[in-house]
């Protein structure tokens, strides 16, 4: 290993086992080749929101029209990859990992990125977990004595790194802190991706966060560094990229063709793209949304994404894969359950009728529903691909039209972004990035959406349909009162204070500022390890 490379966390035992030269050669090599061109691309995004802050608006580029216009398609995909009708989501934790590929959804997404809080022990130890769950030897036992064990046939495997804008501060690449998202795909890979070849599947990965056909490029050329370095196969890994930002669904077709041989499909990855939608045009009172709650994706500007993204999936030959449906059941109130699943079960048909391939679900007792509805369109059908909807058109406008008809601001509405807020990022700080709060799973993405929403609020001096005129002082006074209720619950499980009072002082932070943070994830990341 190079003398200019440096691994500072801990990387004893097991995690001697993925931290190994190979790998952090690799990790360099990639670094040193692509570390200038992910800075040069952050300050594209920079110089872009500064565009919308002056009043423009995105519309489709003009330099990619031969791209859009142009008849091709994105290789087949692989043969376990065909059918992804369910696909479940959590963090690479082992017992997450072990009911997750073990139940019966067709492909488990292994999360380094917002489920997961990006502590060293969580994504090294992580990276361990990966390593026996692709060997089909993982196992997990609880202090209880319940033992977990992989099903017979476990869900594919496919892994989301961190985004380009993060870094992974415990390795060092010339004095310089490497890509969180380099670090993540090149220890998957390096340690796995010829053992998955050998058992008949691939190296699979999600791509999240991105913004434009030059980032998914960037991503091409990486697998492809990857590729020569590890001696694979052309084109063997294969992505499917988040469409979860109000610059990407502007650029789904040239986002594809840039991947090329390594693309595999999209995603609709709602609350990222609601979250994206107020934080790019955050100084626009023409944008301030309602409750969260309100938000559906049949409003205007959800609706145009999916379908647009469908449409586009299809007429290359690629998978369009459904949005989230994060209901957690409850194991006392079978009336609240009763009320959800009718809620999830309307969403994933709506999905279905929509032609998505496949959809996302966050607990295993979801992936029932989820199959059912899918079941009953699909049949014995892989996919949905030969639907092309080419009766969808979609503007530029649609895909920003805010309206939501009825929507409001209510009280409830904000004491609910705040304790959500709240609770997310003191369980974030203790290192769990996937939260149940009041039967949903949170993560980065919905915390993300209460921050925001709290500070376009006070930042477009909204009254609530109480009359509540929503103000920095006033969020001060709900997230004290929150507090304090945390608190009491932190006491009662056994926790003293937790982190409650740094995650109050994080959400003020990011929150309540003048400037807008442009991720919670970069400031939080501040105070873990």
């Amino acid at each position: 290993m190079s003398t200019t490379v440096s691994v500072t966390g801990p990387a004893a035992g097991r995690r001697a086992e993925v931290l190994h030269p190979g790998s952090i050669g690799l990790l360099a090599e990639l670094e040193r080749a692509l570390g200038p061109v992910r800075r040069r691309l952050l300050d594209a995004r920079t110089e872009r929101q500064a565009r919308f802050d002056a009043g423009l608006r995105p519309q489709w580029r003009t330099d990619t029209a031969e791209v859009r216009d142009a008849t091709w398609t994105v290789p087949p995909a692989p043969v376990d990859l065909a059918d992804r009708r369910v696909e479940i989501t959590g963090p690479t934790e082992a017992k997450m990992v072990v009911n997750a590929l073990s139940s019966g959804a067709r492909v488990f997404m292994a999360d380094f990125e917002d489920s997961n809080t990006p502590t060293w022990a969580n994504l090294v130890d992580g990276q361990v977990v990966l390593l026996d769950a692709v060997r089909r030897c993982l196992t997990h036992d609880e202090p209880d004595g319940r033992h977990y064990e992989l099903a017979d046939d476990p869900a594919v495997l496919v892994v989301r790194p961190r985004g380009w804008h993060l870094v992974e501060r415990h390795v060092l690449v010339d004095d310089t802190p490497v890509s969180a998202s380099l670090f993540d795909a090149a220890i998957y890979l390096a340690n796995n991706a010829h053992e998955l070849l050998a058992r008949g599947s691939g190296p699979y990965l999600y791509l999240p966060k991105l913004e434009s056909a030059e980032e998914a490029g960037l991503w091409a050329h990486s697998f492809d560094l990857i590729e020569a370095y590890l001696d694979l196969p052309a084109g063997s890994i294969r992505a499917t990229v988040l469409i979860e930002t109000i610059p990407a669904a502007f650029e789904m077709d040239e986002i594809l063709h840039a991947l090329g041989a390594h693309a595999s499909g999209l995603n609709a990855g709602r609350w990222d793209y609601m979250f994206s939608l107020i934080k790019k045009f955050r100084n626009d009172p023409g944008f301030v949304l309602p409750d969260r709650a309100q938000v559906t994706m049949t409003v205007p500007f959800m609706r145009a994404y999916t379908e647009l993204l469908v449409s586009t999936c299809h007429r290359r030959g690629a998978h369009a894969i459904g949005g989230m449906a994060a209901f957690i059941p409850s194991r006392r109130d079978a009336e609240i359950n009763a009320r959800a699943l009718a809620q999830v079960r309307a969403d994933k048909e709506r999905e279905a009728a929509e032609g998505f391939d496949g959809t996302w679900v966050a607990h295993p007792d979801l992936v029932p529903v989820a199959a059912d509805v899918f079941d009953r369109v699909l049949g014995t059908r892989p996919n949905q691909l030969s639907r092309r909807r080419d009766d969808v058109t979609v503007d530029a406008h649609s895909l920003v039209d805010v309206t939501v008809p009825g929507g409001t601001v209510s009280l409830a509405g904000v004491r609910n972004d705040v304790a959500v807020g709240l609770r997310y990022l003191e369980s974030w700080l203790r290192g769990q990035g996937a939260v149940a709060i009041a039967n949903l799973m949170e993560d980065a993405a919905t915390a993300e959406i209460a921050r925001a929403q709290l500070w376009q609020w006070c930042r477009h001096d909204t009254v609530t349909d109480e009359g509540i005129a929503v103000t920095r002082p006033f969020v001060r006074e709900l997230l004290a009162e929150e507090l304090e209720t945390l608190l009491v619950e932190l006491e009662r499980a056994g926790l003293g204070g937790g982190r409650a009072k740094d995650a109050a002082a994080l959400l003020e932070l990011v929150a309540l500022s003048d400037t807008f943070p442009e991720f919670l994830t970069v400031a939080a990341y501040e105070q873990i390890d």
